[in-house]
């Protein structure tokens, strides 16, 4: 991809599954990448993994806006402007609504939704002064259909949406470009977590398959090529988009 050699990029939750594809690729682009996550364990083997010396990682909880502030301001100290703003954190644990309280969904906003707005309010800011920057946001599908199970995952996903589309507007005029990516079912961590092991988990997953016209789960690296593209100078005529790659699953 043309123009990611040396920028910088931020990817949180890039210690393991979509995330640690998305940080491998944009280090082999030849980006700096900042990785923000909670599990320091994860993002050092993910560092072990990406060419030498490109990735650093910086343990966090994005859900805290001081603790974003802080990071994104080392960040820039030791790594230079940042270029690139991947939001790919998130978590879920599926339940039917009506059994679900409000720890559960304060959990889950405060992770998918408040981290996202935290980084957009850290980073633009310095993006918009400089006069150019990417910033990419990992959705989901659930955003887009609604999926059982996941109403708050869903409804902070789809509110991602908007946010995006709302504050591509607003910085558009600033080069700031802001595009989102709504993975389908994919094989991961998050995901294995969810399923559980088991006959049952086996048919829930033959079952999400059969939905899929390409016929199989989604792989982490299945994202990377279209974060890298957003990420380039390829893209720079897209903004306030929302992109799914999910195996045709929801062709809408």
């Amino acid at each position: 991809m043309r123009g990611l050699k040396d920028k910088v990029a931020v990817v949180t939750g890039g210690g393991q599954g979509i995330g640690r594809a998305l940080t491998l690729r944009l280090a082999e682009e030849g980006c700096k990448v900042a990785i923000f996550d909670l599990k320091p364990e994860a993002a050092k083997e993910t560092e072990r993994l990406a060419p030498k010396g490109s990735v650093t990682g910086y343990e966090l909880d994005v859900g805290d806006y001081a603790a974003v502030a802080a990071a994104v301001a080392k960040v820039e100290a030791d790594l230079g402007p940042i270029w690139t703003l991947v939001n790919n954190a998130g978590w879920d644990r599926p339940a039917p609504f009506l059994t679900t309280d409000k720890a559960l969904w304060d959990r889950i906003v405060h992770i998918n939704l408040y981290g996202p707005l935290n980084t957009h309010h850290v980073v633009a800011p310095l993006m918009a002064k400089r006069g150019g920057g990417r910033i990419i946001n990992i959705a989901s599908d659930a955003a887009r259909v609604g999926t059982s199970n996941e109403a708050v995952y869903s409804a902070c996903k789809g509110g991602l949406i908007s946010f995006t589309k709302s504050v591509a507007r607003e910085l558009a005029s600033k080069g700031v470009l802001l595009n989102v990516v709504c993975p389908g079912p994919t094989n991961t961590p998050m995901m294995a977590s969810v399923l559980g092991e088991g006959e049952q988990a086996v048919k829930w997953k033959d079952a999400m398959v059969r939905g899929i016209p390409l016929k199989r789960m989604g792989e982490p690296e299945d994202y990377a090529g279209i974060v890298a593209f957003l990420a380039s100078d390829d893209a720079s005529f897209m903004t306030g988009q929302t992109i799914s790659v999910a195996g045709g699953m929801n062709m809408i």
